[in-house]
């Protein structure tokens, strides 16, 4: 009875050879070659052809599912093999991997954990990268920069989207010496420097605040609270509380946090300056924003002994406002929206849903 020999361990342990074509990279004749992966060498074996290559002198793109195999020496030759499943049998049965990269690109459940977890950095930047950059970024600026971003925006609405007011001059006084006197309770140092700009302008009734402290107040919105004292202290103060926590910029840096950003740290303004009415009309405040400006104006209001709930009675106003205008069925929402709201910082853009309102009626109790 004959046994078949058993494999002696120098066979066993033999690395496996791959059939492949040479080119020397000065003529375009293909040598046919046998190349062997020893350790950290490739040998390559052929008619009048030997030569061993250190790994650092070979480059192996990455692996695709068809095609022909390839790998380039830095001297401008290289080796090609048109069997790609020999290829990377002879690679693996050598000892050598793909990277972690192409492993992933090569299996769905790669590709589906690597989309999962872009969309989760995508989440996490957005809701946390973002405003944490921003925020490190405007306090390591100084506050000359918000006033000039605020002059800049300011006359481009002015020349584009606003007429001046046509509320009489003495008027105007008595609505920025009431704000200052409810403004003067609050202790000092507390509140940013502000001043008071009102507007003529189609949108309606409406007030914002830009960087560096200027607050408008459209004679819309005068008109529709009748000049009340407490709704347009109420109205100020929150849009004082945008200034005092610079909203503004901290949009901007959001909003440009790729070459914005690079502007504020290196002091070249000139690129940002130019976008600022773009993005002051098209960005929104974050929730966030708008609960630490609602809380400022709470602690206005309070200071001045005037109920909270007169914020209450101006989201009553607004929306009765927004009823009379109400779009006919022709228009779409989207229309309707930014034709009533084009300027997205401004106050009667803010939406004025039940948390709101109930912030402001828990404030007045």
């Amino acid at each position: 009875m004959h046994t078949a020999p058993m494999p002696s361990v120098a066979s066993a342990n033999t690395p496996p050879a791959l059939q492949a074509e040479y080119f020397d990279g000065t003529s375009a004749r293909a040598w046919p070659v046998q190349l062997l992966l020893q350790g950290k060498n490739l040998i390559i074996k052929g008619d009048g052809i030997e030569r061993t290559l250190h790994m650092h002198q070979i480059q192996w793109p990455e692996r695709a599912r068809h095609g022909k195999r390839v790998a380039h020496f830095v001297d401008g030759g290289s080796v090609q093999c048109a069997d790609a499943l020999a290829w990377d049998a002879w690679r693996r049965n050598s000892g050598q991997r793909d990277s972690l990269v192409v492993r992933l690109q090569q299996s769905w459940h790669g590709v589906t954990a690597s989309i999962l977890a872009l969309v989760i950095l995508a989440v996490a930047l957005q809701l946390w990268g973002l405003p944490t950059v921003a925020r490190a970024v405007v306090t390591a600026t100084p506050l000359s920069v918000d006033v000039s971003l605020g002059e800049s925006a300011l006359s481009a609405i002015d020349q584009h989207l606003m007429k001046p007011s046509k509320l009489p001059a003495q008027t105007q006084a008595d609505v920025r010496s009431a704000f200052k006197r409810n403004l003067g309770t609050l202790p000092a140092g507390s509140l940013p420097e502000w001043k008071l700009e009102f507007r003529q302008s189609t949108m309606g009734p409406n007030a914002f605040a830009l960087p560096g402290g200027t607050m408008v107040l459209t004679d819309e919105l005068f008109d529709l609270v009748q000049g009340d004292e407490q709704i347009i202290t109420a109205v100020l103060a929150h849009e004082l509380g945008h200034v005092k926590h610079r909203h503004g910029l901290r949009m901007l840096v959001q909003a440009t946090v790729l070459g914005g950003l690079g502007a504020v740290v290196l002091g070249d303004f000139s690129t940002l300056l130019a976008a600022v009415p773009a993005l002051l009309g098209q960005a929104h405040y974050s929730r966030a924003a708008e609960r630490e400006a609602d809380a400022h104006a709470v602690a206005v209001l309070k200071a001045a002994s005037i109920s909270p709930a007169v914020m209450v009675t101006l989201f009553e106003k607004l929306d009765q406002a927004r009823a009379a205008k109400s779009p006919p069925a022709s228009v779409s929402k989207t229309q309707a929206t930014n034709n009533d709201s084009w300027l997205g910082i401004a106050f009667a853009s803010h939406p004025s849903d039940a948390e709101r309102i109930q912030y402001f009626r828990d404030a007045a109790r």
